[in-house]
């Protein structure tokens, strides 16, 4: 799926205090790895519609500097990326990436 052009116009990110630590906390994934796997090929960008109730959300699915495979769930605010919630891919998750 291509970038959506909202995505492309992005000038960065915007981290809130609650959703890092809780990624960090839950699943051992930094910041600096949700903004990696924005940056490395291949890049999977797909609209969330089931979490899209107050506000349009995205996934991604990414590579680390590091090759860690990354689920990314966010939301994008005033050109900023908001990372909602990061983990490892699952296994079929995995299987579309790798495709």
């Amino acid at each position: 799926m291509a970038i959506p052009e909202d995505l492309q116009d992005c000038i960065g990110f915007e981290w809130d205090e609650g959703n890092s630590a809780k990624n960090l906390r839950k699943h051992q994934v930094s910041d600096a790895e949700c903004e990696e796997a924005f940056f490395n090929d291949p890049l999977i960008v797909g609209r969330d519609s089931e979490h899209s109730a107050q506000e349009p959300r995205f996934y991604v699915l990414g590579r680390t500097d590091a090759g860690r495979e990354l689920f990314v769930a966010g939301a994008i605010r005033q050109q900023r990326i908001r990372v909602i919630s990061a983990r490892d891919m699952t296994e079929r998750e995995r299987e579309v990436y790798r495709s």
